[in-house]
């Protein structure tokens, strides 16, 4: 089955915060600057999603969702088969979206002050769900061996102060697009176990693995230390569904999880009708297209790393994983401001900016390349010419 992931498709005036918000957070033009920043796709969804869809509207009435058998059953399958995880129905919990289940699960397992570890730099909701739940972040920065990023626990271990109560950790990374090895994951369990962690493990982007990468999920990396690991997993990044709202909350322990729905009750979280069904679809019918988007994802990989890596003092960190580049400028002698004067004001691309990332990200950007390859060309071209006095 072909699926059409050069059809440019035209977002703005959509209620897009991808392409309608570039203006009010940027100072950028929606009309003439690229958006390449919010980490949503601009292709279209398996067919079977928007088939979903039509069904609903023709349908009619949008009531409160219920029975959601078939999307526990679809969630089970797809990740024994796409990632030889069991997983019991029970032990997923539905909320609305990931960073929303990020900060139940930080007001079921810490309490106020309460320090959380994260390995920076790391996707920026990780800090503002944690100051946000009146948590202290503790950021352990990951260390630039062999231009990839590397965990380094003899450093964190060494500043402790005993009030940690949880650690975050995103696999496969965002936005450096490592994917961790088994002995990685088993030694940030091991660590946790050490200290008496829990261990919230953001899997959000496992589908998004290039061919010769593999990723292993936490609890299959780690069985012994299972009962204290929290997974969060979801089908928005991987089918494009994030405005679903939807995410799943996975907990094998029995206890861990009672705590976590105590939350949940208490904040009344439900999931909304659409998320769900759409997901369902996605696992159901979407692994070719799934696929096929991965080849495609591949290609502008390599179209952005073999561009912007022309330009003297850039380079774009090797990935095995997600559609999130990270680019480091820190070879042309340039701090923050001068690096967005010319990629945002001369080149007219919006991409998310490394400080928003913690600390490691000072002159970096993250620039996401899920959309067609003749924006990514023209993105690469831009920005090439924004530095074309370096040449």
């Amino acid at each position: 089955m072909d699926f059409d992931f050069d059809a440019v498709i035209d977002r703005r005036r959509t209620n897009c915060t991808k392409w309608d918000m570039m203006e009010r957070y940027f100072g950028a033009s929606s009309e003439n600057d690229l958006a390449m920043w919010v980490a949503d796709m601009d292709f279209l969804p398996p067919p079977a999603v928007n088939a979903t869809l039509q069904k609903m509207i023709d349908h009619g009435i949008h009531g409160y969702f219920g029975d959601d058998t078939a999307y526990r059953s679809a969630s089970v399958n797809w990740m024994d088969q796409r990632h030889d995880w069991r997983v019991e129905p029970d032990a997923i919990s539905t909320v609305n979206g990931l960073v929303h289940g990020i900060g139940l699960c930080l007001d079921a397992y810490t309490a106020p002050d309460d320090e959380i570890i994260i390995f920076t730099p790391v996707y920026h909701a990780f800090s503002a769900r944690i100051q946000a739940c009146g948590r202290k972040v503790v950021e352990a920065p990951l260390v630039l061996r062999d231009g990839m990023f590397h965990l380094d626990l003899e450093t964190l271990e060494s500043r402790l102060s005993g009030r940690e109560r949880m650690l975050i950790f995103c696999s496969p990374h965002n936005p450096g697009g490592r994917v961790w090895s088994v002995a990685e994951f088993a030694s940030i369990a091991h660590f946790c176990e050490r200290h008496d962690l829990i261990l919230l493990s953001d899997e959000v982007h496992h589908d998004l693995v290039f061919e010769g990468f593999s990723h292993t999920p936490m609890v299959n990396a780690a069985p012994k230390q299972i009962d204290r690991i929290v997974m969060l997993s979801a089908a928005s990044k991987t089918f494009n569904l994030a405005g679903g709202e939807t995410g799943q909350v996975i907990i094998p322990n029995a206890d861990l999880r009672h705590k976590f729905e105590a939350s949940n009750k208490a904040f009344g979280s439900t999931p909304n009708r659409f998320g769900p069904m759409m997901s369902t679809a996605a696992y159901a019918h979407g692994a070719p297209w799934l696929d096929a988007l991965l080849r495609y994802l591949d290609g502008n990989r390599a179209a952005v790393e073999d561009g912007l890596n022309e330009i003297p003092g850039v380079s774009v960190m090797p990935m095995g994983a997600t559609y999130l580049s990270w680019i480091e400028f820190s070879g042309t002698g340039m701090n923050q401001d001068e690096i967005r004067e010319r990629v945002q004001n001369r080149a007219g691309v919006v991409c998310n900016y490394g400080p928003t990332f913690g600390t490691g990200g000072e002159t970096c950007l993250r620039l996401n390349f899920a959309t067609p390859r003749s924006r990514v060309a023209e993105a690469v071209t831009r920005i090439q010419d924004a530095f074309s006095d370096l040449q």
